[in-house]
This record gives C-alpha cells, structure tokens and sequence, in this order.
C-alpha cells in the first residue's frame, strides 16, 4: 500500500513530522488538592477515584487477590470514571505472583477490514486528530475484560461474578457527579453529539449533570450482570457484541469496519516483562515495566538508566525542587528515549525488535554509548540510536497527540503485587455510548484507540512507519505500568504508573526517580511539579518553577514553556516495613488499605 502513495501525498504526510508548537494535553485540569499520603501494614490499593479504591479495598479483605481488587476497580471506574477507562477499552497489567512477573495485554486491535489509510480523507489528507477521534474509524476491538479474565484465572481468588457487585450497585444506586468528571463534561464539544451519552450525561438545556447530581446508570449495571455471569463472552456473543458493532458501523459520519467476528478473534496476550537492572539512590534494583506494543516500559527504563550515567542528574533537590542542571539532563536522556521510540517500537506481532530483541534497547553498552550524547547544552537533535547495528528500515513516527487513562496500582496481603494501567485513548474514548437498550439511561463509552496508530502510513521518502495501522494490529501505547524489586531480597517495593498521554512516561518516571533516587515519600513525589518534552518545547508545569530555573534551562537551548500538566499517578512504596502511598494531587485519587 505504501508504495501506491503519490509525491504530493507523502509530502503533505511529512508535515506532520513537525512537532506541535505545545502538546495538547490529554485531559483538562479541574484543579490541585493537597493529599495526605497513606501508610498501611499488609496491603493497598491506589485508583483514580475514592468510590473505586473502596471497591478494591473490601475485595482485599475479604480475601481477595490483587487480581480480584483490580477487576471490581475496573469496574467501578468504567461507572465513575468514564472518561478515562472502561470495559469499552483497554489494559496493560504487569503482575508479580511472588514468583515471576507476568505481563497481561489487553491492548485493542485493529479490525480485519482496515488499511493503512483509515485515517486519510476522502482528498487523501490526513484526517483532523478531533475529526478522527469522534467517528466510528477510530474504535478498536475491547480488550480489558477478556485479559482481565485471563488474569483472573490464574490469579483470582474470589468468584468472578463477587468482584463485579461493587459496581453493579453503584450504577443502579448512583454516584454522586465530581467536580472533574463535571469539569469535563462542561469542556466537552463532541460528546452531546451522542444520543445516548447526551441523555446520561447531559440536562435537557444541554448543561452538564452538577456537582453532586446522584447519576443512576442502570443500563451498565444490565451489562455489568451479564458479564459477571457469562464472562468475557458477553461482549463477543448476543446483544451487547451487537450493541457495539451497530454503534461503531451506524456512526452518523465516519462509520467504522468493526464486526462480531473481530470481537470474537480478539485474544489477550501473556508477553515476557522487560525487568532491567538500575543504579538509584546508591542501590541496586530490578525494574519491571510492559514490553511492546508499550513504548512505556521501554522508555522509562532507558531514561532512568541514562540520568544513572549522567553526573549533573545526580544533583539534589533545590528548595524542594528539580533545579535547571537536573531538568537539563532529564530532558536530553528523555529525547534520546524518544527518539528511539518513534523509530522501533510498534505491536511485536508486526514489526521485528531491533537486533531481534526489544532489550537491545536497555543494553548496557548501548546506553553508555547515547549517555556520551549528553553535554551542557541542548543538543541539536535526537536521533534514534541503533543497538547492536540495526538497519534503520522503517522512518520515525510523526509526533501526534495521545490522550485520557487511568492507573491503578495493588498490593494484597498475601505478597502478590500489580500495576494496571487502563484507558479508552481521549476523554470519553470515541464518544460513542452503547446501550442495548434506549428505554434504560446510561450504557458505557467506546475507545478511539486507532488514533495511537500513525495517521501517515509513510515518510516523504516512502519508507513505511513501524506504528501505521494494519489489520488485527496492536496500536502503539505509551502506558508505564511499572514494577521495581530490592536487587538483593527479590521483594516488590514500588508499583506506580500514570494517565497522560505520551506524557505517561514522563510522570512516570518522576514518580520512580523522586522514589528512589531523592527517597522521597510517594506523595512528596507525585506532589513534584511536571515537566517534559514530546519533541518540542521543553514543558514546565504552570506556577511551579522559579524564574531562575526557567531562564537557566533557556540559556543552555531549551525552548521553555510553562503549561497545565494533569497527571494522575498513584504510587505505593515498601518502605520500612509498610506500604506507603500516594495519589495524585491533580486528580481524585486516594490510597486505602490495611
């Protein structure tokens, strides 16, 4: 397909190349409220909302494993929280059973009746990233429930119906509206375009439900019943499969290729953990995180491991705060790192590891080698590396926004240990809501994950892109689910991870380095302010920096803007013989435990 494309086209594709001027953000800020941190003695949850963190805090004592609290999370999210995860969506989770860690993919794929040019017009342009998101194009096949069930049937405690109630009599109960989830919906545009999500989410003068409005879903709890008592099946047999196959081919506009039998070939994957060892903090440990189609653990990895090799990034804090040197060398390490993830990293079932193995990317040689690369000024550009002589056969991906998700990270008091990261891609997916039936409000939100895969399907030179859509493919994630063990003991002491957009990696590796390296408490980690770059600027977040700081990063080259930067991490750290948790001030998140 690649090869059919003309002069003018591959030209108008390499415009896309060009780094946007400042990253969208995934989601709108509602706001910072200070937490307290948490201490518990034997086990915790961390999620984005306190109803869902109570939901997996009573799975955990009743006996339930991290696996169980996890899916009744999940669960309570999809109610709660729809516009960031849901079953209508996706999952990477990286477990720890006291053994070996496993890595669980329930990332979306793309449908058989799909090629490269989804996402280019009629003209054979690409698409407007708001145009491609809201349609029936960009909604991959759900993949959340089937890995959760597959996980769970190696790992679950509890019956598998028990861990679907929480949220069963909270959608027929109702919840009480947030002020994010109400924030969001006052700056949504596309959404009211739904029908069903108009009805739900939505007053008849077109405002959004209020702060505190009791929101009844009764619908979701008719599907939430018919997956706990069928399984994942639900959603690939009967009326909920043809719910989402008729919302996704009946779009008014752009209708997607999305079929029963699509939902029916979706499989979870198990993939191999890539666990890397790190110098941090004057320690050694072993850091887990989710290999491919993750860009995530990946790029966490090789930018902690670059600062460990760069001296100015062994400085301190400075009142409390990364000073000009540190943040310096944490953005050159962090373009090296996106640098080679724009170049390899795509679904491992399509595109080869670089040397054949994605760990060539962590070799330790290798990274001395892109260490060298950073000076004391800017560099002038970040080129992809290549490990072990790699034949660089396919181009780097244009830059091009990511959006909405939710992390949630469990430890359960028999020593197993997980971080879940979760999404539906933008806020509120594709706003699409399905229903199996109009008469019952409510219903639950689809993806738009296609639009993590490359609009440009190819370079001005022709050469293809490892990320561009192809059938039954994996798009490329930047979700960080990670997990860090004591080198010497074995023993799990951190889970972390975060929502953002390709800005995941970044609040996620904040989160580990204020960790381990500053030894920070987790909340005083999260509590950092952001910053990071997706190929342009170098973004600070907004009041958070002294002056000082900005104008010493722009006389060693950084073009440096200050910018809102809602992350949501949640973070737990074994920590003198406790758990020790934090969640982030940015979002609703809270920590409960025992």
């Amino acid at each position: 397909m690649t090869r059919c494309l003309s002069p003018l086209l591959l030209s108008l594709l390499a415009a896309c190349a060009q780094p946007p001027a400042t990253a969208p953000q995934p989601e709108a800020a509602s706001g910072f409220t200070a937490k307290p941190g948490w201490s518990y003695q034997r086990q915790a949850v961390a999620a984005a909302n306190p109803l869902a963190t109570d939901a997996g805090a009573q799975i955990l004592r009743e006996g339930g494993s991290a696996v169980d609290a996890a899916i009744a999370v999940q669960m309570v999210l999809t109610l709660v929280e729809p516009q960031s995860s849901g079953i209508g969506g996706g999952a990477f989770l990286l477990h720890w059973d006291g053994r070996r860690v496993q890595a669980f993919d329930g990332r979306e794929t793309a449908p058989v009746g799909v090629d490269e040019r989804l996402f280019l017009d009629a003209q054979g342009q690409p698409m407007s990233f708001p145009q491609a998101v809201a349609s029936g194009r960009s909604v991959g096949v759900p993949g959340a429930v089937a890995m959760l069930a597959l996980a769970h049937r190696q790992h679950g405690r509890l019956p598998w119906a028990r861990l679907f109630q929480p949220a069963i009599d909270l959608a027929e109960r109702g919840f009480a509206v947030s002020p994010r989830l109400h924030t969001l919906l006052a700056a949504e545009k596309a959404l009211p375009a739904d029908p069903v999500a108009r009805a739900y989410f939505y007053r008849p003068d077109g405002t959004p439900q209020p702060v505190g409005h009791v929101l009844r879903n009764p619908e979701l709890a008719v599907v939430l019943r018919e997956i706990a008592t069928t399984g994942p099946v639900a959603l690939v047999e009967g009326p909920i499969a043809r719910a989402i196959v008729e919302k996704v081919r009946q779009h008014p506009t752009l209708p997607g290729a999305l079929t029963q039998d699509d939902l029916r070939r979706y499989q979870p994957r198990e993939r191999e953990a890539l666990c890397h060892p790190l110098r941090t903090g004057g320690r050694w440990v072993r850091l887990c995180g989710f290999p491919p189609p993750s860009s995530g653990g990946i790029a966490v990895a090789q930018i902690l491991s670059l600062l460990s090799r760069t001296p100015q990034a062994m400085a301190s804090l400075r009142n409390g705060l990364p000073g000009a040197d540190w943040l310096h060398a944490y953005t050159e390490a962090s373009r090296l790192a996106f640098a080679d993830r724009a170049q390899y990293v795509a679904d491992p079932d399509f595109v080869p590891a670089p040397g054949g193995d994605w760990r060539s990317l962590l070799d330790a040689d290798y990274l001395n080698a892109r260490a060298e690369l950073i000076g004391p000024q800017r560099m002038p550009n970040a080129e992809p590396g290549r490990p072990a002589g790699t034949p660089l056969a396919f181009a780097p991906m244009p830059p091009q926004p990511e959006a909405g998700t939710s992390h949630i990270s469990i430890v359960d008091g028999q020593g197993q240990a997980l971080a879940m990261t979760t999404t539906i891609e933008s806020a509120f997916g594709a706003r699409l809501m399905v229903s199996t039936n109009p008469a019952r409000p409510g219903g639950f939100l689809l993806n738009n994950e296609l639009t993590d895969f490359s609009f440009a399907p190819a370079d001005a030179q022709g050469r293809p892109i490892a990320n561009r859509v192809q059938p039954g493919k994996r798009p490329r994630s930047s979700m960080a689910p990670t997990l860090v063990f004591d080198a010497q003991t074995g023993e799990p002491i951190m889970s972390a991870g975060s929502p953002g957009g390709a800005l995941i990696i970044h609040y996620t590796a904040k989160a580990l380095h204020g960790t381990l390296h500053w030894n920070l408490h987790p909340q005083a980690a999260l509590d950092l302010p952001n910053f990071g770059t997706l190929g342009g600027p170098l973004m600070l977040e907004q009041n958070r920096f002294p002056n000082a700081t900005v104008q010493a990063l722009r006389a060693m080259g950084h073009t440096v803007q200050t910018v809102e930067m809602t992350s949501g991490a949640q973070a737990l750290v074994r920590r003198g013989g406790r758990w020790l948790g934090g969640a982030d001030p940015r979002r609703e998140g809270i920590v409960s435990g025992d």
